[in-house]
């Protein structure tokens, strides 16, 4: 059944096999912005794309009526825009400076023809999404333009999985996506300013903030578990099933992930309890356990700075334990841990960045890395004590790998 059009701003791995598949399968038009011009070119050409669904009982779909407009095109994007029923953004955080100006164009088309609010379900992973969009948008529009009247913000959690695809598999098709089986977008239904779409595994909540620290201190932070921790304890490890069905990480992991949830418990006591915790937990380490994935720990681990920093994964998964009265034993060692990841691709490389992180920061200490990275302050109470933490963790790592023989059982009890 027809519902309209939908516009996909960024039509890269979650854009095509995430947010995009779920509208066009539920029966919209689906229209993708990007920069991209193969990929644009090949969208247009075909109207149509490949999903391998990388799980215990693999399958392919194909996600049809779609076609794409080029990004550089600003006002053949806004044209869309201005026109649609709702749209998404999965562009990373760090791209969206570019999208705002399409963005306030179309909504200054719309306020001109009198069309209705424009719903935006923002798929980045940020904190305060919303917050940064009024900002983004508000230093674009012209003065007394009605913002708040005429855009919907809506926050999500992407919890969807996607490995790094290799080059052959690029270039045999540059539509081509995998993805896990896992179809569920956690949506804010407060954001919405229109009637929420009928779009099965769209999963509205009215606590949204709840789900998207859930996200980022559970689930992200348990990539973080199995990169760091599996890392340190035996480089050659690749992927998170290999740390996840370890006889000591696997258990260590799950313990590292229930010190989050029970902060958050303590955070958000009518969202999450202890059996629904555990249960999400649980299931995360089923998804992380699937070999048909082939997630490696250099993806989930890699880009030191960004999942050491303070308000992310590792030290904000750290802050939130301590100021709720959680013991972060796992969650410190974690960050320990995450200092001396050293991973590599397929060819062999590290990431540059993690690279240059290695060779400059990590070499003037934890301290500095506490200080420049984490940015953990010695003023600050709660701050210090993590900070303390995470250099007692170090301390135990530097001392075990220093050893003649590491009883890794006994340090990650």
């Amino acid at each position: 059944m027809a519902q309209g059009t939908f516009v996909q701003i960024g039509a890269g791995n979650i854009g095509r096999s995430f947010i995009g598949q779920l509208f066009a399968r539920a029966g919209f038009e689906t229209v993708f912005i990007d920069v991209v011009t193969q990929v644009v070119d090949a969208l247009n050409d075909q109207h149509r794309y490949r999903v391998e669904i990388k799980d215990r009982d693999p399958q392919t779909i194909w996600v049809e009526n779609v076609r794409a407009v080029n990004g550089a095109d600003r006002e053949a994007a806004a044209a869309e825009l201005a026109e649609c029923r709702l749209c998404a953004t999965a562009v990373g955080p760090g791209a969206l400076k570019y999208i705002y100006p399409t963005i306030a164009l179309a909504l200054e088309k719309r306020v001109a023809a009198g069309a209705p609010p424009l719903d935006v379900i923002i798929c980045e992973n940020m904190r305060d999404a919303a917050s940064a969009f009024r900002e983004g948008l508000g230093q674009l529009l012209p003065a007394g333009f009605p913002l708040e009247d005429s855009i919907g913000l809506i926050e999500t959690s992407i919890g969807k999985m996607v490995p790094i695809m290799s080059k052959a598999d690029r270039a045999h098709d540059p539509l081509l996506v995998f993805a896990e089986a896992y179809n569920t977008l956690i949506c804010d239904k407060r954001g919405f300013r229109n009637p929420i779409p009928d779009v099965p595994g769209l999963a509205p909540k009215e606590n949204m903030t709840a789900y998207v620290d859930r996200k980022s201190f559970i689930h992200n932070f348990g990539h973080a578990l199995c990169a760091y921790l599996g890392h340190v304890c035996d480089p050659r490890l690749r992927y998170t099933y290999e740390t996840v069905e370890h006889d000591v990480l696997g258990p260590a992991i799950r313990r590292g992930m229930m010190e989050s949830a029970r902060a958050l418990i303590r955070v958000y006591p009518t969202e999450f309890d202890e059996a629904n915790q555990a249960e999400h937990v649980d299931d995360l380490l089923s998804r992380f356990a699937n070999r048909a994935l082939g997630d490696t720990l250099y993806r989930v681990g890699r880009d030191i700075r960004r999942k050491l920093s303070r308000e992310d994964r590792v030290i904000g998964a750290l802050c939130c334990d301590i100021a709720n009265g959680i013991e972060p034993r796992l969650t410190a060692l974690c960050a320990a841990a995450g200092m001396r990841f050293r991973a590599v691709d397929e060819a062999g490389r590290m990431y540059p960045p993690d690279r240059d992180f290695a060779r400059e920061t990590w070499l003037r200490g934890p301290q500095a890395v506490l200080d420049e990275v984490c940015g953990l302050k010695a003023g600050d109470q709660g701050e210090a004590r993590a900070r303390e933490a995470v250099l007692a963790a170090d301390g135990v790592l530097h001392q075990s790998i220093m050893s003649a023989r590491v009883d890794w059982e006994q340090v990650l009890e």
